[in-house]
């Protein structure tokens, strides 16, 4: 069919239930998870390990070639430290928040995903990536998967999450919206929670030059399929204008 997808993976719940299966304590500050080293031990081994080498497995079952990788992996992803403030209600003076080993990407190579493009083979990334220290940093999933959007200069953009879309205010399904109808959503709280970055990362790589992106539900069967070929699709699709 012509299509050359990259598949980008998180795995929240299951680093979780590790993690408590270890008795490591583990808290979020704005949804992000605080990674310390015993942490980010774990992250590493859920994400990179048995999340990835199971969706490489599927894909594999289903008659394609794909190959899991992270973003250490010839040098596929550099990052900083992600760095968040919040403001004290009683001084109103910022203070940055500590979030430990957690990254935001500042530099993707394209080239390692080129070759497995020619090649005919899918990789499946874990969204961890190397530090300026060349210390292992967590990064939040959507957050890669906009950074390699923008790097590969991918067509479209799909997230896979387990809600319909965006939904509006009478609980109605949004098939399609501008970047300004969606962060008019944001700005008055029809969009909230763990949609935001979701929206956020979908606007930035439309903003940079990706056709489209859109919000799919992954529960669906065949969800992209029919995103793809059909005239209404299924989801959010976010466009420029």
């Amino acid at each position: 069919m012509g299509l050359n997808p990259i598949v980008v993976h998180g795995g929240g719940p299951q680093i979780g239930a590790m993690l408590e299966k270890l008795q490591i304590r583990s808290e979020f500050i704005d949804g992000l998870r605080v990674t310390d080293e015993a942490t980010i031990d774990v992250v590493e081994m859920v994400l990179a390990g048995s999340i990835n080498k199971q969706i490489v497995a599927d894909i594999s079952a289903a008659g394609g070639y794909a190959v899991g990788i992270c973003g250490k992996d010839s040098d596929l992803i550099r990052a900083d430290r992600l760095k968040r403030t919040i403001r004290d209600p009683d001084s109103n003076i910022e203070k940055v928040l500590d979030l430990g080993l957690v990254g935001d990407p500042t530099q993707i190579n394209p080239y390692v995903l080129e070759a497995f493009n020619k090649g005919g083979i899918t990789p499946v990334i874990a969204p961890i990536g190397l530090g300026p220290d060349g210390e292992t940093l967590n990064i939040n999933a959507d957050t890669v998967a906009g950074a390699i959007a923008r790097a590969v200069g991918a067509v479209r953009l799909y997230m896979l999450t387990d809600v319909a879309g965006v939904l509006d205010g009478d609980g109605n399904l949004i098939s399609e919206m501008t970047m300004a109808d969606a962060q008019g959503l944001i700005d008055d709280g029809t969009i909230v929670g763990g949609m935001i970055p979701k929206i956020e990362t979908c606007m930035d790589v439309v903003k940079s030059g990706v056709d489209a992106a859109t919000v799919i539900d992954g529960r669906v069967p065949h969800a992209i399929l029919i995103e793809l070929f059909t005239k209404g699709g299924v989801g959010t699709q976010i466009v420029r204008n």
